[in-house]
């Protein structure tokens, strides 16, 4: 049986060789936090790792990922949650349906192992992913944070959270 190192870990998967990656992370490992949203490797939200450099998983057959190639999903960038780029996607509450963000993700993790400090120019020439509601400059700004540490106050982002009884009287209570 075939295996393909997930996160850090060997797994063994049953897949055709023609099965995108996607699919096998997805359906054979159960690793959901890939996501499907176009199949042919332009909307970015199946967006992972292999051996540190961001690929679309959705087109990728298993069989072309080289054997000991490091897989590495949203999943494993930092289990609990503590990656900078997860806690600035918090911090700037990031999603809004939430559908493309793993792959928004994982595609900053990238960009900023390349670039520690991005300009904006370097973040519009790598974040290519499509996000369907628009969350772009609050990609940005997360990227800046993560890039700074990932303390949105820290970098300069004075990030105030209504309670929802406050958000109905503009915060005057």
């Amino acid at each position: 049986m075939p295996t393909l190192n997930v996160n850090g870990r060997e797994r063994a998967h049953d897949a055709e060789p023609d099965t995108p990656l996607l699919w096998v992370l997805r359906e054979s490992l159960g690793l959901t936090g890939t996501k499907y949203g176009c199949g042919v490797a332009q909307c970015g939200s199946c967006t992972v790792h292999i051996d540190g450099e961001a690929v679309r998983s959705c087109a990728l057959p298993v069989s072309a990922v080289k054997p000991g190639a490091k897989i590495v999903t949203l999943e494993g960038l930092a289990p609990n949650g503590s990656h900078p780029l997860q806690q600035a996607w918090l911090a700037l509450d990031v999603p809004q349906c939430g559908y493309c963000q793993s792959g928004m993700i994982m595609a900053a993790a990238a960009l900023l192992r390349d670039k520690p400090n991005p300009t904006d120019a370097d973040i519009d020439e790598r974040m290519t992913n499509v996000c369907r509601c628009g969350t772009y400059n609050r990609v940005r700004a997360a990227i800046k944070v993560a890039a700074r540490g990932g303390d949105a106050r820290r970098a300069g982002f004075d990030i105030v959270h209504l309670a929802r009884s406050d958000a109905t009287d503009g915060g005057r209570s």
